[in-house]
């Protein structure tokens, strides 16, 4: 009788006004993540700061992700699902118009710092709505769609921004955002019901710190290394002291009665699985989005905007394809989508590898294409398998686990990538005279091979996905 009343109450709910809400401002903040990176030269000489100082407009970005997605595990248990809204879409408002009018750099930063906080909630929040509204055969197609969101957002960001910046104002990039938060605000208002179980737990403060210098530290060292260099003080300082907090911070959840991060996740195996084949995923994508439109620039001579375009295509097939990615996932299985998918990353990867200062244009657009593809059956796919794996008290948890998994390796990726990428370019300026777009695609060569690598790494992984019980 129970599970009819629940069945009944699951069935009530207006699935797609909600998603509408929850979908449009995830895409916001992703689109803020990467919109703001071609404008970044600009903003340094308005502001008159040099180019590691303008970069704390991404890695701050970055950090604040790295250090709030944890928390959200047990805020998403001791807060309502609209009063995490109403938090979520308030603080993206608010940091958009305050960047917006920004007339300094230190109000730009802030602002940045607060739209991250209102995606460090937006996201989890939404993985845990689906996992809740939806039934286990039908997570699939709305993963597939969350995917299509967490691709489209950093993919069209630079094009967009690039656009925007050729017609108008840098301001412009964040009064563009401003009416789809107010229709996701709206939405949210009329449709979001309170979908999450309350429990009485409250907010450990040394699990609080610990996580913030835990995960701070880690992101922040790897952040700066590019600029600072490997053997910096700061640098290792910081990831040293990152491992340490994260290990007593880890220690400490095993020993509390109520986690503010329950690590019991980890005795799943599939869930393992899934948490090593997100972070090589987002590792080699987030990297890859930023390392491919600098080939472009620096070894096809291609400006920013017409960089842009040349990626379209790709985002824009995977938009089209990722809720019928999402329904194949859901007929067919875990395995039929994911073990193609780490198939196709693997095929682009070793094209990318091929690249030189001579590649077509039509060769990155085709490459790129089946990139996108393979990245869209992978990226929801394993998200959706990897929770799907836990029992439904844990889904907070795992969710909280994932994207800040995600977050650190996409942090991760950027900076050990491009280090390598200016590493290999340096050693081939030194080597040869003034040959920067040889230099440069040399520098992606290396970067895309090691890639290719941890892609392969992938298909190995993914032949042992299976659909959890």
């Amino acid at each position: 009788m129970k599970t009819d009343t629940m069945v009944k109450k699951k069935k009530q709910y207006k699935t797609a006004p909600i998603m509408a809400a929850l979908f449009v401002a995830g895409f916001v903040g992703l689109f803020s993540e990467t919109a703001l990176n071609i404008a970044l030269g600009d903003l340094a000489q308005i502001f008159n700061v040099n180019a590691t100082t303008i970069g704390w407009l991404a890695t701050g970005y970055f950090l604040t992700l790295g250090i709030l997605v944890p928390v959200t595990g047990i805020l998403m248990q001791k807060f309502t699902t609209r009063q995490m809204f109403l938090t979520a879409i308030s603080l993206s408002l608010i940091g958009t118009i305050l960047a917006a009018i920004a007339p300094v750099f230190s109000l730009l930063l802030a602002a940045r710092v607060i739209q991250a906080a209102g995606l460090a909630i937006a996201l989890p929040l939404t993985q845990n709505v689906i996992f809740t509204i939806f039934p286990p055969n039908k997570r699939g197609a709305a993963m597939g769609i969350m995917g299509l969101v967490m691709l489209a957002g950093p993919a069209l960001g630079p094009t967009i921004a690039g656009l925007i910046l050729d017609t108008l104002s840098w301001h412009w990039i964040f009064w563009v955002t401003l009416p789809f938060l107010l229709f996701s605000l709206i939405f949210g208002l009329l449709y979001l019901p309170n979908v999450n179980e309350i429990r009485k737990v409250s907010i450990d403060a040394v699990s609080v710190i610990l996580s913030t210098i835990g995960f701070g530290g880690v992101v922040y060292g790897f952040s700066v290394s590019g600029d600072a260099g490997w053997s910096s003080a700061i640098v290792l300082g910081s990831i040293i002291v990152g491992l340490a907090a994260l290990i007593l911070f880890s220690i400490r959840q095993t020993k509390m009665e109520n986690p503010m991060l329950n690590l019991r996740a980890f005795k799943y195996p599939l869930f393992v699985l899934g948490v090593f084949m997100s972070f090589i995923t987002f590792f080699n994508m987030l990297s890859m989005l930023v390392i491919l439109p600098m080939y472009m620039q620096m070894s096809l001579l291609i400006a920013a905007f017409t960089t842009g375009l040349i990626l379209l295509p790709g985002s824009l097939l995977n938009c089209v394809l990722a809720p019928s990615i999402g329904s194949l996932f859901d007929k067919y299985g875990p395995k039929a989508v994911i073990i193609p998918g780490t198939i196709l990353v693997a095929i682009g990867y070793a094209l990318y590898a091929q690249f030189g200062t001579e590649t077509a244009l039509w060769m990155v657009v085709v490459t790129h294409i089946f990139m996108m593809l393979g990245i869209g059956a992978v990226l929801a796919s394993v998200q959706t398998n990897t929770l799907n794996s836990l029992p439904k008290q844990y889904y907070p948890d795992g969710i909280a686990i994932t994207q800040t998994i995600q977050q650190v390796a996409g942090a991760i990726g950027i900076a050990v990538m491009v280090s390598i990428f200016s590493s290999k370019e340096t050693s081939y300026l030194a080597a040869t005279a003034n040959e920067l777009p040889h230099a440069a695609a040399a520098g992606t060569s290396l970067v895309f091979t090691i890639s290719l690598v941890l892609a392969v790494i992938n298909v190995v992984l993914s032949l042992f996905i299976k659909k959890p019980n």
